[in-house]
């Protein structure tokens, strides 16, 4: 009779479920770990680059668009790749993100083992303390009680333990140096709060910028309509902005021999708070560097440009007087460009309306200078204006129920023929143009108008603390050093009476510099015993 073995079980591979656990499990270890947190912070600081070297629409859209135009498919892929919005794209919220939980990962582990050791006591003294890097033998004159109470004393701020071993020998354990461990925590969670805060102040800041005439012109913060433009984070919807109100009074500007800046000052006045109520204007000296704060908000001055002031005479002998501003397109010189735009005041009839509006066109130079028949400007100061003007009479758009921007016309108006030149001169203050119709067009001068800006960020006081506090642990775990300090005092014996004191030291991190603090400490301990 013979018997057959039976084939060998082939052993059952992992579940389906088993490796998922596994994949799952090994994707939380590599995101949490050191390295991985090292790399992503690298990662951020990388991608931030192209938001400081190439223009963002939320700050400066016709930079963006013109940009685009200029590089061709580069730019075009470029904002396909959202490097034109950098810091509300899908790639750097994923690395923001990314981060934020690598750095809870991390975090919480080591805040238990951190807690853990605090509460642990010194480790043992070892056996033979002599093999320890730094070691000194001497002796003692008095008896261990009195020789480990003086240890005791002189290791003052230590945190040590005493322990009895055989043979009335006595140790002391000591440790110094966990403020090390604790600035790196510090450090780390420092950083991991400035992420969350900078994070919740894009989701309730808000940012915008307004242009207010040098003149006693005022702005409220009472809306979003009040703005030229405005940024607001994703839970703001610009009904519940913080009341406030601004009169801008002056504006002074000084410059250098080279057409710089050098100084820029407005006197402002502002109400706020019960201020609104009683209609009380406190003042206050603007500068660039020197924002207003109130009502939680701080608004800050960000530059000038010139309004130039036209007088329209109508045939009826009817005025209208206008100082709209004009953007300025040579910062050195201040030459600016722009338009200002009438409507022919008693014409009810729609049609005839707008076939009767007339828009001023043209170049402003504050310091005139005629380059051939070209108006430019040699200064950035006011000491000579004159504005180079074309007058166009026709349909302006005002009425299309669609916005235009204020320093131009609509060049599809004049394109269609329903906008017209009709006059095109140079003028110097008082010198007028009378056009075909009898209408008379005045330049009476100059104004200038400030740009203000205003800011709302409710985390910033926190971004501050936190980042101080990164600081203050980047700096406790760079200089503070772990180190380890043992004392075993030995008794004598009647032929050789007094004790027998050995000190031993160990640096856990590092230990250059530790080489003097031990013999420092050791000299207290022992020669400092003497007498």
């Amino acid at each position: 009779m013979t018997t057959t073995e039976a084939p060998p079980v082939a052993p059952k591979g992992p579940t389906p479920a088993n490796r998922t656990f596994a994949f799952l499990r090994n994707t939380w270890r590599g995101l949490t770990s050191m390295r991985t947190a090292l790399v992503l912070l690298f990662l951020l600081a990388l991608a931030a680059l192209p938001g400081a070297l190439l223009p963002q629409r939320k700050l400066n859209a016709p930079k963006v668009a013109e940009y685009i135009t200029a590089h061709g498919w580069w730019g075009t892929l470029l904002d396909k790749l959202e490097f034109y919005d950098v810091y509300s794209s899908i790639w750097f919220s994923a690395i923001y993100l990314l981060l934020m939980i690598s750095l809870i990962g991390c975090l919480t582990p080591r805040s238990f083992e951190y807690v853990k050791a605090m509460r642990a006591k010194p480790v043992l003294t070892p056996r033979n303390l002599a093999r320890m890097p730094h070691y000194r033998l001497g002796r003692g004159k008095t008896d261990v009680t009195a020789e480990i109470a003086a240890a005791h004393q002189r290791l003052s701020g230590w945190r040590r333990v005493e322990r009895e071993e055989a043979d009335g020998v006595r140790t002391i354990s000591a440790e110094r140096g966990f403020l090390r461990e604790t600035g790196n925590l510090l450090f780390h969670f420092s950083m991991l709060g400035l992420i969350v805060f900078f994070a919740l102040g894009k989701l309730y800041s808000y940012e915008g910028q307004v242009i207010v005439q040098a003149d006693g012109d005022s702005f409220c913060n009472s809306g979003i309509y009040n703005y030229d433009s405005f940024n607001a984070g994703l839970r703001v919807d610009g009904t519940d902005l913080n009341p406030f109100c601004v009169k801008v009074n002056d504006f002074t500007a000084r410059y250098t021999d080279s057409g710089q800046p050098d100084y820029y000052h407005s006197n402002i006045q502002y109400q706020s708070g019960a201020d609104l109520e009683t209609n009380t204007w406190r003042p206050y000296g603007l500068e660039v560097n020197s924002p207003l704060r109130t009502a939680g908000d701080r608004v800050y001055l960000l530059g000038h440009g010139y309004s130039p002031k036209f007088t329209v005479t109508f045939p009826d002998g009817s005025q209208r007087t206008q100082n709209t501003q004009w953007r300025t397109v040579d910062p050195s010189t201040m030459l600016a460009e722009g338009a200002t735009k009438f409507d022919q005041p008693g014409v009810t009839d729609e049609v005839q309306r707008r076939t009767r509006q007339l828009a001023i066109t043209g170049l402003f130079a504050p310091t005139a200078f005629l380059h051939g028949n070209v108006l430019t400007s040699s200064a950035p100061e006011a000491g000579d204006p004159a504005v180079a003007v074309d007058v166009l009479r026709g349909d302006l758009g005002l009425d299309a129920g669609r916005g235009q921007s204020v320093f131009e016309v609509d060049q599809s108006l004049i394109d269609d023929g329903r906008l017209k030149k009709v006059a095109r001169q140079n003028l110097k203050v008082g010198e007028e143009i009378k056009l075909d119709d009898g209408t008379k067009v005045r330049f009476d001068g100059v104004d200038q108008w400030v740009s203000l800006q205003v800011s709302h960020d409710p985390t910033q006081g926190f971004v501050l603390g936190f980042a101080v506090a990164m600081f203050l642990g980047l700096g406790a775990s760079l200089l503070v050093k772990r180190r380890r300090l043992w004392v075993r005092v030995t008794p004598g014996t009647p032929a050789d009476p007094g004790t027998v004191i050995e000190v031993a030291g160990l640096a856990r991190t590092d230990q250059a510099g530790y080489g003097e603090e031990f013999h420092r400490v050791s000299e207290r301990l022992i020669s400092g015993q003497k007498g």
